[in-house]
């Protein structure tokens, strides 16, 4: 190895105590291939364990807490007891290769399409869409439907640890039904879970107190509890910087492993709320690095890109599409055959990079999200 990438692989402890192998993360990405009932297919748990062997944690693609909170077609489930199996067979695979297994969990909340969910009713903080145009009109959640929801993230949790998962990420990012309360654009409620920002935090951090609640209940071993977020929303109003920097000062006092920055680009610079010309990422680790692991992410494709970023301070970087393009990226860092990395699609490949036929589909009419595709 080029002694230049060493500290990609040194070890790391998070606070829990669970120790991880390196610092590269396969970030969370969701594949559109599991079962409608939601169990996971041979072809989703091969393609976890071909992308499980280098890196020292993988995330999973998001995971659904409560029936009507699936937001996506081909989204594997955790929200009853009889998915616990399936839920099992992602995270043995994982694990088998050597890294620590990382389930996400989540509600959709206004983004989940309407025939995906019960009676084909979608909910959210408030009745408010989606801009744009068609966009169904969700309807406003009760009071004690929320606490069910809550309640729901802490049983998923319980799941993933008797389904061997080494820990949970809360998805609080991309304008999900966790993002969609602490959001003045979707959430306009005037009660306990809405109004000030500081109302707006409370549906957030009581999820993030009922997993905390139930990991310490359930968990025999060190479990990891992370939570995934996006630093700004482009709607008017929306999530600013400055709301976002209040959000990870909550965060941070909650004493969780990490703070997870969803960024399609790691050294993207702040839309608004911050008087201030550094890129985001700098702004949050410079806020709570010191109090709270930061992942960080986005489009770095790379060896030389991933150190770039890694001095900036984070502890861990998050790949993703670059690991679909090359499963072998961190071993390749390894072993000193860097110069080797493939950074572009090669849509002859699917069976070597052990893509399923539905994410393979998604990637290569998607130029746009996808680049490089040849």
């Amino acid at each position: 190895m080029n002694s230049k990438y060493a500290p990609l692989f040194e070890s790391f402890t998070f606070p829990s105590g669970v120790e991880v192998k390196n610092r590269v993360v396969m970030a969370p990405m969701t594949n559109f291939s599991s079962n409608a009932d939601g169990t996971v297919t041979d072809a989703e748990v091969k393609y976890y364990a071909r992308r499980s062997d280098g890196v020292g944690m993988v995330v999973t693609a998001c995971t659904y807490v409560t029936a009507n909170g699936k937001g996506f077609q081909g989204e594997f489930g955790g929200d009853r007891d009889e998915l616990i199996p399936s839920l099992k067979q992602v995270a043995t695979a994982i694990k088998e290769q050597g890294a620590k297994a990382v389930l996400q969990i989540f509600h959709g909340g206004r983004q989940c399409p309407p025939e995906l969910v019960p009676n084909g009713e979608i909910v959210s903080a408030s009745a408010v869409p989606v801009e744009g145009n068609g966009k169904p009109v969700p309807r406003e959640l009760t009071d004690q439907e929320i606490e069910s929801i809550i309640h729901d993230f802490g049983e998923t949790t319980r799941r993933a640890i008797e389904a061997g998962y080494d820990g949970v990420e809360i998805h609080g990012a991309n304008g999900y039904l966790i993002q969609q309360f602490f959001s003045p654009h979707s959430n306009r409620r005037e009660d306990r879970w809405g109004g000030s920002i500081d109302k707006r935090l409370t549906f957030p951090l009581a999820v993030v107190d009922e997993v905390k609640k139930v990991a310490a209940e359930h968990a025999k071993a060190p479990f990891i509890i992370g939570y995934r977020f996006s630093p700004e929303e482009p709607e008017t109003p929306g999530i600013t910087m400055a709301e976002t920097l209040v959000l990870i000062d909550a965060l941070a006092d909650k004493n969780l492993d990490y703070l997870h920055v969803s960024l399609q680009e790691f050294w993207s610079k702040p839309r608004r709320g911050a008087e201030d010309s550094r890129a985001r990422i700098e702004i949050i680790l410079e806020r709570v690095g010191d109090k709270v692991p930061v992942i960080g992410v986005g489009s770095l494709y790379t060896a030389d890109d991933v150190l770039k970023a890694f001095q900036s301070g984070v502890p861990f970087i998050a790949m993703g599409r670059e690991l679909i393009i090359d499963p072998d990226w961190v071993q390749k860092v390894k072993e000193g055959r860097e110069a080797e990395i493939v950074t572009k699609i090669d849509k002859s490949k699917q069976q070597d990079l052990v893509v399923p036929d539905p994410l393979w589909q998604a990637i290569i009419h998607s130029p746009g999200w996808f680049p490089g595709i040849e």
